[in-house]
């Protein structure tokens, strides 16, 4: 599909830096002017193992057309806060078809080369790429999108020491607005894409909308140490981790403290939806419990009932 330059400057933008300042110092200012950006479900976070569940419904993720012809010609712009590409058709299928707005790095600096904003297990890596797309099957565009709560999902992928797909767009980076070849996208990302981190968090930048989708790859990929050493004006652009707020970090793979299965439950569902969960369930505890207790059930069977005839809400049921 061909790639066009995005008209993200709609009704409401997607980010607005003329407050912004990196640092603890600058991030404790955030919330003056932009509300959300003290709020709750803020990212990005710490995924620590004990936090994590185990999601049998997620699937590996599946990206399209993010093979760039080199005629597509791409803008990349340094916007004060980092290196975007502005546009593309590019799609992944999540809960929804989400088309690909544009991608952004976050780095650390020559004194403090650590500057992922995700960590896992309190590692932070030297950098980070977000891919920021939108809810194309419900809004037209990523502005319209953003401050909803199903608008956005962002892939998100730590950087470590070398990838050669990185050279095509870092001799560029000092540039203030350029055009740059199509190129394949996907080569940015880890080659397994069925390993992965997924919990609902926010925009890590102002207004800090909480209405992310995040996916954070568990495999991170290489930079080299030429890359790294290239002059970027943009540097320190992270923010620190944010508190977890009781939030379930689903992971693709078996890893952490339980190992526990969990089941995301929609609010409001039909008669029919929750008889077809309730046996389900019945299945997969006889399967893990091989017998099962009348009392264990019946608990289980009054929690559904009682999880879907609440207000329509997202619940995260964990065995």
């Amino acid at each position: 599909m061909k790639l066009t330059e995005n008209p993200i400057l709609a009704s409401k933008s997607y980010k607005d830096d003329s407050f912004v300042q990196w640092g603890p110092e600058g991030e404790h200012h955030w919330s003056k002017h932009y509300p959300f950006c003290g709020g709750t479900f803020q990212s990005p976070i710490d995924i620590k193992s004990e936090l994590l569940r185990f999601d049998p419904a997620l699937r590996p993720i599946e990206v399209q057309n993010y093979n760039l012809a080199p005629d597509e010609q791409l803008t990349l712009g340094n916007n004060g806060h980092s290196c975007e590409y502005k546009s593309a058709e590019s799609s992944i299928n999540l809960r929804h078809r989400y088309t690909a707005a544009q991608l952004h790095f976050h780095w650390g600096s020559s004194s403090r080369p650590a500057g992922s904003e995700h960590m896992v297990n309190s590692r932070q890596y030297a950098a980070e790429m977000h891919v920021v797309h939108y809810n194309s099957e419900k809004y037209p565009n990523i502005s319209m999108a953003v401050d909803k709560s199903d608008g956005l999902a962002v892939l998100g992928v730590l950087v470590g020491d070398f990838n050669p797909a990185y050279e095509q767009f870092l001799k560029f980076i000092n540039d203030h607005k350029v055009q740059v070849p199509g190129f394949n996208v996907r080569a940015l990302l880890p080659t397994r894409l069925d390993e992965y981190y997924r919990y609902d968090g926010s925009l890590t930048t102002p207004p800090c909308y909480p209405s992310v989708l995040w996916t954070v790859f568990k495999n991170h990929v290489t930079i080299s140490q030429k890359q790294d050493s290239v002059a970027i004006p943009l540097h320190s652009n992270f923010r620190k981790p944010k508190l977890i707020d009781s939030r379930v970090v689903l992971v693709s793979f078996k890893e952490g403290k339980y190992n526990l299965l969990c089941f995301v439950i929609e609010g409001k569902g039909k008669k029919k939806d929750i008889a077809l969960l309730l046996t389900w369930l019945k299945k997969q505890l006889l399967v893990v419990c091989k017998s099962l207790p009348q009392w264990l059930w019946l608990m289980w069977h009054h929690l559904l009932l009682a999880v879907f005839y609440t207000k329509n809400v997202k619940y995260y049921l964990c065995l």
